[in-house]
């Protein structure tokens, strides 16, 4: 029997795992699984407690994408029977939120196809922004609207956007093998310029796509040097008339164990349970709780999920609390990771070098 109290114990210590520790971890037998997840249950008790964030999603502009992300329903040359439109109108967004932040969502993530936005998109979408913020006090607004030119995740901050959502998605290495119209490279950029505008940084990943555990282990690697406050990860929803579809690979063991090694690479930043959440883990959804802080409410892009009183159901009977509106969701004590320099240049104490 593997025993992972010591993995526990680093990530306690916010120490990162090395990559033959989490190699282990994700591929540890299914006897071991809950080993796995009371040892990891400890680190995400003491950073996050029994608090459940609620993200609420608003498909805002469907299909149609230019870009040819091969898992992508909406992608270009995709044949999935999916809703397609173009921008929703103002009060259809400003409906689609209220249903969100009356089902008990905190955050409020503002999605739309395409390569990323024109400036004239991104000055459609500032005056929704601010009217959700308005609306409804405490409630974050994430914009997920694709790749970001210059000057526009400054424009979004401005609105009042608190956060900014691009996954990076798989390892560097094997990117071209889900993606050829843009590059791993890119993604990382969009993620720096929202850091570097003031925007709270989301980033995860899609598990399920033919990669082996050094991508895994590689892409959650290259997420932990960007720094992110919230980490979404996302099982493959294969759908029809997409280059992956039919790849069923995972099993709800395989999920847990993935939602593992993402925890003990991030000790005390937001854990998202994001799309395809149902379809893999179905009945073992409430010991991930033991393992996220946080989850997708309702439906997904171009997927139906659970439903919400079901989600309210399921976080209540495993033990655990909706987290409010305005509550802070990352730890107190990862403020004590910022510490003005007293050392070096400047003072009479040697360098930290």
């Amino acid at each position: 029997m593997t025993t992972f109290q010591p993995l526990a114990e680093k990530a306690l210590r916010r120490q990162l795992p090395t990559r033959a520790e989490l190699l282990a971890v994700l591929s540890s037998s299914d006897d071991d699984l809950m080993d796995l997840v009371a040892a990891v249950f400890k680190v995400r008790l003491r950073y996050f407690g029994r608090r459940v964030k609620l993200n609420y999603l608003v498909n805002m502009k469907s299909g149609l994408c230019p870009e040819d992300c091969f898992y992508c329903s909406q992608r270009l040359g995709s044949e999935a029977e999916i809703v397609k439109y173009t921008w929703l109108k103002p009060d259809e967004t400003a409906k689609a939120v209220s249903a969100g932040v009356e089902a008990g969502a905190s955050r409020v993530c503002l999605v739309a196809s395409g390569r990323g936005p024109t400036n004239r998109d991104v000055e459609r979408l500032a005056p929704t922004i601010s009217d959700i913020k308005e609306q409804h006090p405490g409630v974050e607004v994430c914009a997920c609207l694709g790749l970001l030119s210059q000057g526009q995740a400054d424009r979004l901050r401005e609105a009042g956007a608190d956060a900014y959502n691009h996954n990076l998605n798989t390892s560097e290495e094997r990117y071209a093998d889900i993606c050829t119209t843009h590059e791993f490279a890119d993604r990382v950029d969009t993620v720096e310029q929202a850091k570097h505008a003031g925007l709270s940084p989301c980033s995860g990943l899609i598990a399920g796509m033919k990669e082996s555990d050094d991508d895994l282990v590689d892409a959650l690697f290259a997420l932990r040097e960007l720094e992110p406050d919230s980490v979404p990860v996302n099982f493959l929803m294969p759908f029809d008339g997409t280059p992956l579809e039919g790849t069923w690979e995972l099993t709800p063991q395989r999920c847990l164990r993935i939602l593992a090694a993402t925890r003990l690479v991030f000790p005390d930043v937001e854990v998202r349970l994001a799309g395809g959440r149902e379809i893999h883990l179905r009945s073992l959804q409430p010991l991930a709780l033991h393992v996220v802080n946080s989850l997708f409410l309702g439906d997904y892009l171009t997927s139906e999920g659970q439903a919400g009183s079901a989600d309210r159901e399921m976080i209540e009977d495993a033990g655990f609390e909706i987290q409010s509106a305005g509550e802070p969701t990352l730890p107190r004590e990862r403020h004590d990771l910022l510490k003005a320099r007293r050392r070096g240049a400047g003072t009479a104490l040697p360098p930290n070098a």
